[in-house]
């Protein structure tokens, strides 16, 4: 069997729709293959599927559909709603598997798929690479029999079971009774749940994007463009913004003046309020290589560890469970808190945020602003084809720039796992000696990406 993966990268599959892979043979293909793998026992098994609001979703939908009937599973639909509200909801209606259609941040041109286990986790590397193999394989005489096909039918219920789940995270007695709150959905899939969370527990809530078409979301709004919250805060004149991706598993925080916080501030702000209520468990967070070096400093003022993993908040998740620890997440804005969800939720970590706000009667920009960053630069280089960090003059920038950063600070170069994109960032104590470094590398990379296209 194979042991690398061609379809699943850092977040599932995904790519441009109605393109390869984002096809809907493809979401066949898939659905067969894993509903052939998740299949054991006896009983009546059952996948869950969501989907976010882009127009592609009408196509992979059904495609996924047919699939998992053709396997014999029994499809429950879910409708448009949260990445976390689908992993909810695998457990909580006892599924087999879980299915989001989605790609997260990235515009309507494009879309994904993410697996969940029984078990509302997203699914391991070694698990994706065996539904590779199998949807490699001729499997034609495993699938169900006429008279063993499943059904389909849709949960109509399926965001309620989300907002009481959301509204439950909350410390009960607490209200947000007297804060205004701006909410950017993104135009995603939590445009309905999201705000009525907020309302039913007391706040004034502005909700924008909320009205997707199936061509905008995460057009200039959402978590990815925090310019249009922050405009909205300073117009409204409301005491904090939240803004949630496509798929709503991430979140920004924008304070009362406008100001943007980051998923890094909003871990060490829940690691934080966690300790002193005895509730944070493992001795530290969990993050990935990108989190700030401020945030790592800031916790071992109090004792805790800052544990990091590779970028991907499946891979937070996964190391969380090893060290057993009870929050993580990303500087992008995933914040994983397994009291109460598997997978990242942007309007819980959120409500984690309102709750220090409320408890302490402080502002957002008093309570938000946790540790002080130490100075960080990231930029991206699209590139095509062969990866440019493997030209040896790239190689050689590279250890130029790491002798020159050596004890001071540190440098991080990778490969986007969702896009064709070089991802260069430097952080240290010299805010020009950093800024410098990521410059001069990514001219380097783009250099060289001329010179293949000559």
């Amino acid at each position: 069997m194979t042991t690398t993966r061609r379809l699943f990268g850092t977040d599932g599959i995904r790519g441009k729709a109605n393109v390869h892979p984002m096809t809907a043979g493809t979401g066949l293909r898939l659905g067969q293959a894993a509903g052939l793998l998740f299949t054991r026992g006896a009983h009546r098994h059952k996948v869950v599927i969501g989907k976010d609001t882009r127009l592609s979703g009408y196509l992979l939908e059904p495609a996924l559909t047919a699939g998992f009937i053709s396997a014999g599973m029994d499809v429950t639909l879910l409708g448009p709603l949260p990445t976390p509200a689908v992993a909810m909801l695998t457990r909580s209606l006892r599924a087999d598997l879980g299915v989001m259609i989605s790609a997260s941040h990235n515009g309507f041109e494009d879309n994904g798929i993410k697996l969940f286990g029984p078990d509302g986790h997203k699914l391991s590397d070694e698990r994706e690479i065996e539904i590779e193999a199998l949807m490699d394989s001729d499997f034609a005489d495993r699938l169900a029999s006429s008279r063993e096909l499943g059904r389909a039918s849709r949960l109509e219920d399926a965001g309620g079971r989300y907002i009481e789940a959301a509204k439950a995270s909350f410390p009960r007695g607490l209200r947000l009774d007297g804060l205004k709150i701006v909410l950017d959905c993104a135009n995603g899939a939590a445009y309905r749940v999201a705000p009525l969370v907020l309302w039913e527990l007391g706040a004034t809530v502005v909700p924008v994007g909320v009205s997707p078409d199936g061509f905008n979301i995460n057009r200039d709004c959402g978590s990815t463009a925090p310019a249009f919250l922050s405009a909205q805060v300073v117009e409204h004149g409301a005491d904090i913004g939240i803004a949630l991706d496509g798929d709503a598993d991430r979140l920004i925080v924008v304070d009362e003046h406008g100001i943007v916080i980051d998923g890094d501030q909003i871990l060490a702000l829940v690691a934080r309020s966690w300790l002193a209520s005895g509730r944070l468990q493992g001795g530290g967070v969990v993050a990935t290589v990108m989190s700030n070096l401020g945030l790592e400093h800031y916790l071992q003022e109090y004792g805790l560890g800052l544990f990091r993993t590779q970028v991907g908040d499946r891979y937070v998740g996964e190391r969380m469970r090893e060290n057993g620890c009870n929050l993580g997440g990303e500087q992008s804005g995933h914040v994983i808190m397994s009291d109460f969800a598997t997978t990242g939720d942007g309007l819980l970590a959120g409500l984690q945020v309102l709750a220090v706000m409320v408890e302490s009667g402080r502002t957002a920009s008093e309570v938000c602003r946790v540790f002080a960053r130490l100075p960080q630069r990231l930029k991206n280089v699209r590139f095509s084809g062969r990866s440019p960090l493997l030209d040896p003059g790239v190689k050689q920038a590279i250890g130029a720039a790491e002798a020159l950063l050596a004890g001071t600070g540190r440098l991080l170069i990778r490969p986007s796992g969702t896009e064709p994109l070089i991802r260069v960032m430097a952080e240290g104590e010299n805010e020009a000696e950093v800024a410098e470094v990521v410059d001069s590398l990514c001219a380097c990379i783009a250099a060289v990406e001329r010179a293949k296209a000559a």
